[in-house]
C-alpha cells in the first residue's frame, strides 16, 4: 500500500496529492494507494475552522498573513507544546498500523513533524517522500524535519531547498504534480472561434464585480467568458447574478465544481487566477497565456516569479489593469499570448505526476 498524505489549506495540496496518487495508480495496478488528509479526518470540526480562517485571511487581509507566515519561520511543532497535535501523531500511528504502507508520500509539511514523533517513540517507518507545493519562495517548514526524499517544481526550488540544508542527493527537480491528462494529446482548436477567456476568481467579491465591469467591452466585441466558481458559489452569487441581470444574453458561462480544469485551460486563449501553487503549474502545463491579479503574500510569491521572471504571465493589481492585460494578450490575432506560450514550452512539464511518483517508487528500490 502506498500513503498520500495531504491537508486542504489551499488547492495546491490535495491538487498535488491526487494527480501524485494518479501517477501510483498508473504505475502499480493492483495496489492500493490512499490520499488521506488526517486533520480532517482526525479532527473534522477543528480542520473546518482553521480552514474556513485561512481562506478568509489570505483573501481579506493579507498584510496579517504575511506576518503568520513569517513567524512561522520560528515556531516549532511539538505535541508536548502543542497538545492539539496529539491526536494527529496518534491518527496517524493508527493509519501506518493499519494499511502498513511501504511508502508515505506528503504534499503537506506537517506530517514530517508527526512521522518524527513517532520515529522518536521507535516506530520503524517506511520512506518518506516530500512533495514542496511552491516554488522558488520555499518556506523552511518544509525542510525542518528529515525526508528521504524531496521533489520539487524545478531548478531554483531545488537550489533553494539546498540552501536550507538538504543534501543534494535527497532533492529530485520532478515538477509539480499535475492530472495525467495534461500529458494528453490537447483538444482541436477550431479556427473560426472566438476568442475564449477563463477566470478564476479568488479576490473579494467587490473585486470580482470591478473585474467584470473591466471585461465588459472585451466581451461585447465577441470574447468568451468561462467562470468556474468552484467552492466562491455562494460568496459570489450576488455579484454574478447583479451582472447576469443587467446582461441576460452576456457571453458568460458560469460552472460549479468541475473536474474539467485541463480541458479548460488548453481550450482557452488566457486565464486570469491567482498565484496559487496548483493553478500556475497547471498553467505551465496546459501553456496558456496568464493574468495573475492576486499573490497571497509569502508563499506565492515565488510562484509568480516563476511565471513572471520567463514572460509567460502578466501581472494585475487593480480590475483595469487585468482587463488592459487579457486585450493586450489577445490584440493581433494573439500573437503576444502566442509568444508567451512558446516561451513556457521549455519549461513545461505535463507529466510531472508521472516523474514523481517514479521518483518516489525508486526511494523503496522499484
Amino acid at each position: 500500500m502506498i500513503l498520500v498524505l495531504t491537508a486542504g489549506f489551499g488547492d495546491g495540496h490535495n491538487s498535488a496529492a491526487a494527480a501524485t496518487a494518479e501517477a501510483f495508480r498508473h504505475l502499480c495496478p493492483g495496489e492500493e494507494v490512499r490520499v488521506c488528509d488526517l486533520i480532517s479526518e482526525v479532527l473534522p470540526r477543528l480542520s473546518g475552522v482553521l480552514k474556513a480562517l485561512y481562506q478568509q485571511v489570505i483573501t481579506h487581509a493579507p498584510t496579517a498573513w504575511r506576518l503568520v507566515y513569517r513567524l512561522l519561520e520560528h515556531s516549532e511543532l511539538d505535541p508536548d507544546r502543542s497538545p492539539w497535535l496529539v491526536p494527529l501523531v496518534h491518527g496517524l500511528q493508527d493509519r501506518l498500523a493499519a494499511g502498513r504502507p511501504r511508502l508515505i508520500v506528503s504534499t503537506y509539511p506537517l506530517h514530517a513533524d508527526l512521522l518524527e514523533v513517532l520515529r522518536r517513540q521507535g516506530l520503524a517507518l517506511p520512506p518518506l517522500v516530500t512533495v514542496i507545493t511552491d516554488s522558488i519562495s520555499v518556506h523552511r517548514v518544509w525542510t525542518r524535519k528529515p525526508s528521504d526524499l524531496f521533489c520539487v517544481a524545478d531548478e531554483e526550488t531545488r537550489a533553494v531547498v539546498a540552501r536550507h540544508g538538504v543534501p543534494e542527493a535527497k532533492i529530485r527537480v520532478t515538477g509539480f504534480p499535475v492530472s495525467l491528462r495534461f500529458a494528453e494529446p490537447p483538444p482541436p482548436a477550431a479556427d473560426d472561434r472566438p476568442d475564449r477567456i477563463l477566470y478564476l476568481p479568488s479576490t473579494p467579491a467587490r473585486h470580482v464585480a470591478a473585474t467584470l465591469r473591466a471585461l465588459t467591452p472585451l466581451l461585447r466585441g465577441g470574447v468568451r467568458l468561462t467562470l468556474p466558481v468552484g467552492k466562491h458559489r455562494a460568496r459570489l452569487y450576488h455579484v454574478l447574478r447583479a451582472f447576469t441581470d443587467a446582461w441576460p444574453e452576456a457571453p458568460l458561462e458560469v460552472l460549479g465544481w468541475t473536474d474539467r480544469m485541463p480541458e479548460l485551460l488548453r481550450s482557452h486563449d488566457v486565464v486570469i487566477c491567482k498565484a496559487g501553487g496548483a493553478i500556475l503549474h497547471e498553467v505551465l502545463a496546459a501553456r496558456i497565456p496568464a493574468v495573475i491579479d492576486y499573490v497571497v503574500p509569502g508563499q506565492e510569491e515565488g510562484n509568480a516569479e516563476m511565471l513572471l521572471s520567463r514572460d509567460g504571465a502578466l501581472r494585475s493589481h487593480s480590475p483595469a489593469e487585468t482587463a488592459a492585460a487579457v486585450r493586450q494578450i489577445l490584440a493581433d490575432g494573439g500573437r503576444l499570448g502566442t509568444a508567451m506560450r512558446e516561451r513556457l514550452q521549455p519549461i513545461s512539464v505535463p507529466d510531472a505526476a508521472l516523474r514523481t511518483a517514479r521518483a518516489a517508487l525508486e526511494a523503496v528500490g522499484d
